[in-house]
């Protein structure tokens, strides 16, 4: 399908609103993204005419959705050119993926003296389960620094690695700055020391083609709202022969294979990590999420959100006193700022009342913030279905509440 702004944005109904008397404008993507209509149908599809429980009934319906289920994973397996199916699995989003990672691969692969390296860029939900996973094995956290323009310092990160570490885990696209980390490269140098490698995907799908063989990641985790798809579905990628070392997350209804009240066998991957009723509707609307994606091309949508960043950082240069924090040669869409002398709270107050919905705090990385010597930012993400003329509209919001506050 070829990509026109007009046809992209007719697809969302929730562009079609107003706050304040005022078209929305929305620049919250990185937080969650929009749902066009063809996976708010799908929802509505299966909610009414195709609702059943999975893997658990020979009748129609449970087959019907059994195979819808199915065929959706399989969809994700290409999606992110994963070797098997069996290598995806469904969970709530990247936060439970990780927790899931660090749960059970900290019980059977870390011990003291073990390190695991994160990254002054991590989301919180990057670190905290690592945290916790080293707490309960003796293992330690080993932090590598950023450089003032955002970018990883490469050559500490070169000197972090050892024989100690177990695991590097590092977002592929910085939700707080943007920089899109190099990740093949730094998967190499992880792996010449023996050490796995989790990446948070959560925010890089959107924006950037990803395939995990060529990457050789050991595990890649994102969530469906950020690509168009519903909230509280989300998959973790993990190679078959870790996955296959790794304990249970959860136990309950489909992750075994037989139950007796002197011994539990496991089911085999996915279905050891996937305990419960699944998501069914979020399976699906996710694969349409991602079949979206597909019509229009994602290097399409990327090379317009590109266009949109380099025009919104030009605009908000042309303001004056005002700082940018990420500023790496490689970045996706995403820009964090601040006013100078003034609280981002109160900017993006003021913005709000614009019909512009930015995001304003630590953005979940209060590590970053204090790096940076900052109370927070002022966050606008744009996606494939934003414009140049809302950038405009963003702007002169801008200028207002430095007018306001200043």
């Amino acid at each position: 399908m070829e990509f026109e702004i007009a046809s992209i944005r007719e697809a969302f109904p929730l562009l079609t609103r107003t706050v304040y008397k005022k078209p929305l404008v929305y620049f919250d993507n990185a937080a969650t993204t929009q749902k066009p209509g063809v996976v708010i149908d799908r929802l509505k599809k299966y909610y009414e005419f195709e609702n059943c429980n999975i893997h658990r009934g020979v009748h129609f319906l449970s087959q019907e959705a059994t195979e819808g289920f199915e065929n959706a994973r399989i969809f994700v397996q290409k999606f992110i050119n994963a070797p098997k199916k069996s290598e995806i699995i469904f969970t709530r989003g990247t936060t439970e993926s990780i927790n899931l990672v660090a749960s059970s691969f900290g019980k059977s692969h870390l011990k003291p003296g073990d390190e695991v390296i994160v990254t002054y860029m991590e989301h919180h939900s990057n670190i905290v389960p690592w945290q916790m996973a080293c707490e309960a094995s003796g293992a330690k956290i080993k932090v590598c620094p950023i450089l003032q323009n955002g970018d990883l310092d490469i050559d500490t990160f070169k000197n972090l690695l050892s024989e100690k570490t177990k695991l590097l885990a590092v977002t592929h696209v910085s939700n707080a700055l943007g920089t899109i980390n190099p990740v093949k490269e730094i998967i190499g140098m992880a792996h010449q020391t023996g050490a796995f490698v989790l990446i948070d995907g959560a925010q890089a799908v959107a924006h950037l083609s990803v395939d995990v063989q060529d990457l050789n990641c050991d595990f890649y985790c994102f969530s469906g709202h950020k690509v168009y798809g519903p909230m509280g579905i989300g998959v973790l990628y993990g190679k078959e022969a870790l996955l296959d070392s790794m304990p249970p997350y959860q136990g309950g209804g489909e992750m075994i294979s037989e139950v007796t009240f002197e011994k539990t066998t496991y089911n085999e991957l996915p279905f050891k990590f996937e305990a419960g009723t699944p998501d069914v509707a979020g399976v699906l609307g996710l694969e349409a999420a991602l079949k979206f994606v597909g019509n229009y091309g994602l290097e399409n949508m990327a090379a317009h959100e590109n266009r949109l960043l380099k025009y919104a950082t030009e605009r908000l240069n042309e303001i004056g006193n005002i700082s940018i924090f990420g500023q790496s040669a490689y970045k996706a869409s995403v820009i964090s700022f601040l006013l100078d002398g003034i609280h981002p709270y109160d900017a993006g107050t003021i913005i709000d009342k614009f019909g512009v919905a930015v995001r304003t705090g630590h953005l979940c990385t209060q590590p970053l913030t204090g790096f940076y010597k900052v109370p927070g930012f002022i966050r606008a993400s744009f996606a494939a279905y934003n414009t140049t003329d809302e950038i405009d509209i963003f702007i002169g919001a801008v200028k207002k509440a430095k007018e306001m506050l200043t």
